[in-house]
């Protein structure tokens, strides 16, 4: 049996970063937000394990969080199955875009029924939870608002978007963001509170005016390129742009479709990555 997953990417609408954990990782108040770039991941029952995948700088071992996710579940469940993978990478790398993060929740899925675990939803979440701070919202997908570290999520009525996505030439380090916020002296700009209001009104333009992420102000001091995408975005006709996670990618969001398809010819030479996008509902879809 052979099993092809989609795992779709996400991006922060918003991102208030309250305050450091004794655990070390932060408290966060964030609305996440699935959209249909992903990835595409095949798994197949096998005596050994293989992992292939088409990008020759994703990682194969403990690092990928598709296997982290791998191994949660074989020592939980004292398991002792073998399986092939083969991942084609759309999502690009470190880009605050939570690609891997959506391969390990499609990872879960997909050893539960290859596998015939008959896992629970909490089980679930509790193993995703394990993995990674982004992988619970992963498995559900959609537009949720996120507390905690990110793992506590709350359905939110979500609204059409269509975004340019930016990804200049940097990968970027999440624990190393946080410690710059850390150090940083900034305080949250609290702006979830004020998008989620105008996500219930359903006014794009107050939705677009409230988009906000904290860390941006620390990875675009460090990175200039961030400020410069945004500025352009803005330029060429979005209604707002803001870097999503730890970054460095950068989106606008746009209300007029020609506006974003010359945005996009106009960038696509300029930067690595760059890529027309929208909100979806799901996280993961199987094919």
């Amino acid at each position: 049996m052979k099993l092809r997953i989609k795992a779709y990417a996400k991006v922060n609408l918003t991102l208030d970063v309250l305050s450091k954990r004794e655990d070390g990782y932060h408290e966060i108040l964030s609305v996440m937000q699935s959209i249909d770039l992903a990835d595409v991941i095949e798994f197949e029952k096998a005596k050994e394990i293989l992992f292939e995948c088409d990008h020759e700088r994703v990682p194969k071992g403990e690092e990928n969080l598709i296997m982290k996710a791998f191994n949660a579940i074989r020592d939980r469940y004292f398991l002792n199955e073998g399986i092939k993978i083969k991942l084609f990478k759309n999502i690009p790398l470190a880009a605050g875009l939570a690609g891997g993060s959506a391969d390990a929740a499609a990872t879960i899925i997909a050893l539960d029924k290859l596998w015939n675990l008959n896992l629970t939803e909490k089980e679930m979440e509790e193993i995703a939870s394990e993995v990674g701070s982004d992988v619970p919202f992963c498995l559900k997908g959609g537009t949720k608002l996120a507390s905690g570290r990110g793992e506590k999520l709350q359905d939110l009525e979500g609204i059409p978007l269509n975004l340019l996505l930016v990804k200049p030439d940097l990968e970027i380090s999440t624990k190393e963001v946080y410690t710059e916020w850390d150090n940083s002296g900034f305080k949250s700009l609290n702006s979830t509170f004020l998008f989620v209001e105008a996500l219930k009104k359903g006014d794009l333009l107050e939705i677009a005016r409230n988009i906000s992420n904290d860390l941006e102000r620390v990875t675009s001091q460090k990175y200039r390129v961030i400020e410069d995408i945004k500025k352009s975005l803005i330029e060429k006709g979005a209604l707002s742009a803001s870097m999503t996670g730890s970054g460095p990618t950068v989106y606008g969001v746009f209300n007029d479709v020609e506006k974003l398809v010359k945005a996009y010819h106009d960038l696509k030479g300029v930067y690595p990555f760059v890529a027309i996008s929208k909100t979806i509902d799901k996280g993961l879809e199987i094919l």
